[in-house]
């Protein structure tokens, strides 16, 4: 059994048909989903969303996207939450940096020190996105003691980057970039890597696998990127798979799906 550990299934790209999306994934071996929030008005259906389906965890947190929509009270529920720690709640995040929006980046940067700190304070994981900030995310993240360290959502660096976030505590969200032949880069790069830096997504509704494109994503795809990655390492597919579980359940400790 698979966990996709980035997928945005509380938005409304499959508010028709989320129960069909989530018996489809099963049937492809995916049973287990990681829900990361992008925005405040999105916290309150993840408990929900956990309560109709167990196996459906989440993370708080504020996506640098969406931060001109956001004000100081934002933090203060998420504190609120985190106090309250619950049920099914893994991580803080989705948050970050992004050098290819208009949101201005002080903004992106006291956001994200500020989850960064909580995710300190309250001995969570943090999720990661990383766009054209490689290198001022590395040196915020150095400023702050993360005992649960993190993932880097979506990777789609170097070896080297990736080598700098791994010594840091954290893995690495391997996604749909992977089968893009011209992803030559990154599949080099996750070809090296320890396997016990990686784990699985899909990031979907968005991020569609190679001769997927225009369409939505979905956690019923995780074997395809599985497949992929299993090929760049020259390890069969079930052997892979079942050590990359084990780097979800340590990373977001979560029990072991029978």
């Amino acid at each position: 059994m698979l966990t996709d550990t980035h997928i945005h299934l509380d938005l409304n790209e499959y508010a028709d048909d989320l129960p069909s999306v989530l018996s489809h994934s099963e049937t492809q071996g995916v049973s287990r989903w990681i829900v990361p929030a992008i925005s405040l008005v999105n916290w309150a259906r993840l408990p929900v969303l956990h309560q109709q389906y167990p196996n459906l965890y989440y993370a708080f947190g504020l996506h640098p996207w969406f931060l001109a929509n956001e004000t100081d009270q934002a933090l203060i529920e998420l504190e609120l939450l985190l106090q309250q720690r619950p049920a099914g709640l893994v991580a803080i995040g989705e948050c970050g940096l992004d050098g290819a929006i208009e949101v201005p980046m002080p903004l992106q940067i006291t956001m994200l020190e500020k989850q960064l700190a909580l995710a300190s304070q309250y001995q969570l994981p943090v999720i990661l996105h990383c766009r054209k900030a490689h290198n001022e995310l590395l040196r915020i993240v150095k400023q702050f003691t993360l005992p649960r360290g993190g993932v880097w959502h979506a990777f789609s660096g170097s070896h080297q980057q990736a080598e700098q976030f791994i010594e840091l505590g954290f893995k690495l969200g391997i996604g749909g970039v992977i089968t893009y032949p011209r992803a030559e880069k990154t599949r080099k790069a996750v070809a090296k890597l320890p396997i016990e830096s990686l784990l699985l997504e899909t990031d979907g509704p968005t991020m569609p696998l190679f001769q997927r494109q225009g369409a939505r994503n979905e956690p019923a795809y995780i074997p395809e990127v599985l497949a992929e990655l299993a090929v760049l390492r020259q390890i069969p597919p079930d052997v892979l798979g079942d050590a990359i579980e084990r780097n979800v359940e340590k990373m977001f400790r979560i029990p072991c799906v029978e």
